[in-house]
Order: C-alpha cells, then sequence, then structure tokens
C-alpha cells in the first residue's frame, strides 16, 4: 500500500503539479511532504498527516515552513526501565 501510495504522489508531482505552478503556501510543497510523510511514517498515519496538512492549506494561510514530524520510537532506550542504573 505504501509503495502505491508513493507512486501516486510522484506520477501527482510529475503529470499534474506542473499545471498549478507554485501556488503552494507552505514549504515543503504539499506533494512533498505527503512523499516525505507516506515514506517516514507508513501509508496510514502519513496518510492522515498529509490529510491533515491539506487541511491546512487554504487561501487564507499564513503558510510558512511545516516539516514532517519525526518519527517517534516505538521505546525509547531508557525510557521505563526497571534495570537498576550502573554506578550507583
Amino acid at each position: 500500500m505504501k509503495h502505491l501510495l508513493i507512486g501516486f504522489i510522484r506520477a501527482w508531482r510529475f503529470a499534474i503539479s506542473p499545471l498549478y505552478g507554485q501556488v503552494c503556501r507552505y514549504h515543503p510543497s504539499c506533494s512533498a511532504y505527503a512523499l516525505e510523510a507516506v515514506t517516514e511514517h507508513g501509508a496510514v498515519r502519513g496518510t492522515w498527516l498529509s490529510v491533515r496538512r491539506l487541511g491546512r492549506c487554504h487561501p487564507w494561510s499564513d503558510g510558512g515552513y511545516d516539516p514532517v514530524p519525526p518519527r517517534v520510537p516505538s521505546h525509547a532506550p531508557g525510557v521505563g526501565s526497571t534495570t537498576p542504573s550502573q554506578g550507583a
């Protein structure tokens, strides 16, 4: 599913996006954001992030720099660990 979405976004950027010109108020553009979001976060979360971004992109938006949020690891080392620290 992820690769299908990536293919669709790349096709959009190649065929449709040039017809619109530079109209996106955000950097990176909405299609670049969607491509990075799906690549980084997978099909479900990447699509959700992309839809949220498209919802914010409208004529009354201030726009600006809006990067894809970093992926949060499911388990950060040292967080919630029950192992006693060494050297204490």
